[in-house]
């Protein structure tokens, strides 16, 4: 049996906003929709989500192939990056790859990439640990803090090379039995499924 972790896909870019509350684009919104018509989607038989908003909505369109409820869980946010607030997309990647560089280091106040990661894998496992093996479960979160689940579960040292392409709305599997890597970062629309 396999959990998936889903990040959400393209947002709305507001720079007034804090970034945690930005939503889904029309882009982001036909990904989302797109990937709830795969038969997978109707097999699941649970979604956690962030509490950010670009994550419960990709959550909430998921959950409507299935008929479940979106379970949001405290904590399974990005990685803190409020220190900075908005950074221009040139200087986001800059600092994102300082980030996973500097695993152990904060950049200008940013949670550091060691303690995001001990956090999400907290929170998954804490998860995981009540849901057992009953049945296909997916955290529906974000990108940084994906990737750093992603190397502590295929047992990878943190890096940027293990980040997902593109624009976000990736995924990848792990096996509940063991939470070994089962599938590495493939677009949420175009996954065949369990």
């Amino acid at each position: 049996m396999l959990a998936l972790y889903i990040t959400h896909p393209q947002v709305r870019i507001e720079p007034d906003v804090p970034v945690p509350r930005w939503g889904l684009s029309a882009k982001g919104r036909e990904r989302a929709t797109q990937a709830a018509q795969a038969d997978w989607a109707r097999t699941l038989k649970r979604i956690i989500s962030s509490d950010e908003t670009k994550a419960v909505e990709t959550a909430e369109i998921l959950a409507q192939a299935s008929g479940l409820t979106v379970e949001v869980v405290d904590g399974m946010g990005e990685n803190d990056r409020s220190a900075t607030g908005f950074l221009p997309p040139e200087r986001f990647q800059e600092a994102a790859d300082w980030f996973f560089a500097h695993p152990t280091e904060s950049f200008r106040g940013w949670e550091r990439a060691v303690d995001a990661q001990a956090r999400i894998v907290a929170r998954v496992e804490a998860i995981l640990n009540d849901h057992g093996t009953a049945g296909p479960i997916a955290f529906v979160g974000h990108g940084g803090v994906g990737t750093l689940l992603k190397c502590h579960l295929f047992g990878l040292p943190i890096a940027r090379r293990h980040d997902q392409p593109g624009d976000g709305g990736n995924l990848f599997a792990f096996r509940l039995e063991d939470r070994s890597g089962a599938c590495d970062w493939t677009a949420m629309e175009t996954w065949k499924g369990f």
